[in-house]
């Protein structure tokens, strides 16, 4: 369950401010905590979670976590800027790539104890 955004028109530095918030969280809590957040990538977020949401297909709220969020530099727009005396600037536009990944937490804990098992079944034969 996947929902990405490309050539976002803010930078990735004032996007992953939002995105380190609901990263982990489940999507009952990112939607409230969008909500009232003051920034302006919050909408964004709520819409993109909202695809995501109907990609997931038949999977209630409450089993749903933000699995995976990543912002990455998109393109850079560089423009001109005149200043005073004939001289001008270059101003960088920049653009930011997000992509979100859902998933059911029935599915993350089976990792998770796979993992944890993985782990200790090597530690048990590194000792014996």
């Amino acid at each position: 369950m996947k929902a990405t955004l490309s050539n976002y028109k803010q930078s990735p530095r004032k996007v992953r401010l939002v995105a380190d918030l609901i990263r982990g969280k489940s999507v009952r809590e990112a939607r409230a905590a969008l909500s009232f957040l003051p920034k302006k990538s919050s909408s964004m977020f709520g819409k993109l979670l909202s695809s995501a949401l109907a990609n997931a297909r038949g999977a209630s709220l409450e089993s749903l976590v933000v699995k995976k969020l990543t912002v990455d530099k998109g393109h850079v727009l560089r423009r001109r800027r005149l200043f005073g005396r004939g001289r001008s600037g270059q101003v960088r536009k920049t653009t930011s790539h997000v992509t979100l990944e859902l998933v059911s937490v029935t599915e993350a804990v089976k990792k998770i104890t796979k993992k944890t098992t993985k782990r200790a079944s090597k530690k048990l034969e590194a000792k014996s």
